[in-house]
């Protein structure tokens, strides 16, 4: 058992470390779109050892592509992007493909999984969702919510792929929120696991059981490189979910949620741990190597929590009645898409007000010392988003200048300058308060120390800026 465990881990090391020779080029941050992914599903048409055919299309007609290699009896299924907005496994799959065709060090191990199982890829099953950056499909439907109804037809792909190859193991490949917490702590659950259930009673059968103790396996491989940052995804039934239908259905399900990294917004890092996770489970398939493994070490791994804001500022002074009261700021950043979707924006708010000594922030900034006042207004109003150019915006944010009025609505909701711009029927500055914008200003007596706009800021102590886009009130 001892040396099956450095085996694993010895192959993981290894997958770590040679990462970069089999890493996707093509792919190199989270909003790409089905274009450009077409391209690197041709090359693998001309590699005799892959098979990919057309399986379907989506409610647009983009096609959806099922891309098999191997020969051997254990069958796996792998889809990616079944929300349009989780790309991060989708990437991995990618550079698995690069692993697989490329010779190397990992020859022997690759001749044996191929011998061993038959992979089944579908690596975007929304494509149209993947155009918006959006987690449902064109019709509004949550595909993972959609195994009973079958109403959109990349359900009924799925689901016809499941019972037509009737595969051993499926993983069902997503991304999670960036702030769920591991535990009570503040550590972010950089990668989640969930053996799903198959009934309200969370009963265990050897399907189910499969899927924990192959989890239990890839949970060990990670904490190599992310420690105490996996966590266990709530295994609350959902009767309308195909990872929990799927298991139901008789093929063990493992559900992989990728979270929050510090200093990966692309999920790069993440994208590269989804990599090994999937390799090093893979491998315990083909060696049969997870009937070793205990299935009660799954419930070690901690639950997911939400003990996590974006920021967190603590000990803060607001004057209320015109008294000083210490308060504590929970902000939380809201992506929201630009254009098409290939950019985006900010939106943030002040989702948590008083006393939250019993969270973290992914960003903390401790006030001991400091109040919160309004930022400063412009005194001239643009006519136009664009007037800003005309503007030395640096100068006037280290002066506490973070607000400007327009003279005519703008339909944008987000921009990318960091000011925040008043719409003409907003008539004054906003008090702050849970619900808000967090736009204002920390000061030491009437020292400016710190300007936020829209949820990021500039420490204009230190001269660290970390200000990002602006925002549209």
């Amino acid at each position: 058992m001892t040396s099956l465990f450095g085996q694993d881990l010895s192959l993981s090391r290894q997958l770590f470390d040679t990462y970069d020779t089999y890493r996707e080029p093509g792919l190199t941050h989270r909003r790409f779109k089905q274009s450009d992914i077409l391209p690197l599903i041709d090359q693998l048409k001309t590699d005799s050892r892959f098979e990919v055919t057309n399986v379907g299309e989506s409610v647009e007609k983009r096609p959806i592509q099922l891309i098999k290699v191997g020969n051997g009896p254990r069958k796996v299924l792998l889809w990616s992007q079944m929300h349009g907005d989780e790309p991060s496994a989708t990437m991995a799959l990618f550079d698995i493909f690069n692993w697989l065709r490329r010779e190397g060090p990992f020859d022997a191990f690759k001749k044996q999984l191929l011998a061993e199982t038959t992979l089944y890829f579908v690596p975007m099953l929304n494509p149209d969702g993947a155009e918006r950056y959006q987690r449902r499909n064109v019709l509004d439907i949550d595909l993972n919510r959609d195994a009973l109804r079958l109403q959109s037809p990349e359900s009924v792909i799925l689901k016809g792929l499941q019972q037509s190859l009737k595969p051993l193991v499926g993983f069902n490949l997503h991304d999670q929120g960036t702030r769920y917490s591991v535990g009570h702590s503040r550590k972010q659950a950089t990668i989640s696991f969930l053996a799903t259930a198959y009934d309200e009673a969370r009963n265990i059968n050897p399907v189910r059981e499969r899927s924990m103790q192959l989890i239990v396996g890839m949970n060990r491989v990670l904490q190599q490189f992310i420690p105490g940052g996996v966590g266990r995804y709530s295994d609350e039934f959902e009767p309308r979910a195909f990872g929990d239908n799927i298991q139901k259905w008789g093929t063990t399900l493992i559900l992989i949620e990728s979270g929050g990294y510090p200093n990966d917004p692309e999920k790069q890092f993440i994208r590269k741990l989804n990599y090994i996770a999937i390799l090093s489970g893979l491998q315990a398939i083909a060696t049969d190597a997870y009937k070793t493994e205990s299935r009660s070490e799954y419930n070690t791994i901690p639950e997911n929590d939400r003990y996590l804001f974006d920021v967190l500022i603590r000990n803060a002074q607001i004057m209320r009645g015109g008294k000083p009261v210490t308060v504590d700021l929970g902000i939380n950043r809201y992506e929201v898409n630009v254009g098409n979707a290939a950019t985006f924006g900010y939106r943030s708010s002040i989702d948590d007000f008083g006393d939250l000594s019993p969270f973290f922030g992914i960003e903390e900034i401790d006030a001991t010392g400091l109040t919160l006042a309004p930022g400063r207004i412009y005194p001239d109003t643009l006519r136009s988003m664009a007037d800003l150019k005309k503007y030395k915006l640096d100068s006037l944010l280290q002066q506490g200048v973070t607000t400007f009025r327009l003279a005519s609505p703008s339909r944008a909701t987000t921009h990318l300058s960091p000011v925040h711009l008043l719409q003409p029927t907003t008539t004054a500055v906003r008090p702050v308060q849970t619900g808000r914008i967090p736009t204002f200003l920390l000061l030491r007596g009437k020292q400016l120390r710190y300007v936020f706009v829209n949820g990021f800021w500039l420490d204009v102590a230190n001269q660290s800026n970390k200000l990002a886009t602006g925002v549209v009130e």
